[in-house]
């Protein structure tokens, strides 16, 4: 497939570039106002989600298992996660948020203004459409 660097591609990628620059610097804001690193809020808003292990963290951060350690580590030190068996496969150990951990993720959650104000701004319709470029562009399958 051959690249496009025709005007429209290249201002499309300059505006997804500033809009992930000024994610990234309110969530690491939003992290310091917990005394968190952007890497242990990331960790602790996946686990927010659902436990798991530490290498399906590695995998969905992009990073190496031993880096995942370290944070779960310091994590789990200000009470934020806990180590589990994993019920599946007592073998496995799952992180997953205390009750002090989910509390944080949520408030780190609501304090992301950049995101979802403009989003709001945004119809339904819209919101769907972005959704659905941002999958294909992923090469994810469309919402139902």
């Amino acid at each position: 497939m051959a690249t496009r660097t025709d005007p429209l591609t290249l201002e499309v990628v300059e505006l997804i570039g500033t809009v992930v620059a000024r994610y990234y610097e309110e969530y690491e804001q939003a992290a310091a106002a917990h005394s968190l690193t952007g890497a242990q809020a990331r960790v602790l808003g996946l686990l927010s989600l659902e436990p798991m292990p530490m290498r399906r963290i590695a995998q969905k951060l992009k990073c190496e298992p031993s880096n995942v350690t370290g944070i779960i580590d310091r994590l789990e030190v200000r009470g934020l996660v806990e180590r589990r068996p994993d019920p599946a496969d007592r073998r496995v150990k799952l992180a997953a948020p205390t009750e002090k951990g989910t509390r944080t993720a949520r408030q780190l959650r609501e304090s992301l203004d950049f995101a979802r104000e403009p989003l709001a701004g945004l119809s339904d319709a819209d919101r769907a459409v972005l959704r659905d470029l941002l999958r294909r562009m992923l090469g994810m399958e469309p919402s139902a």
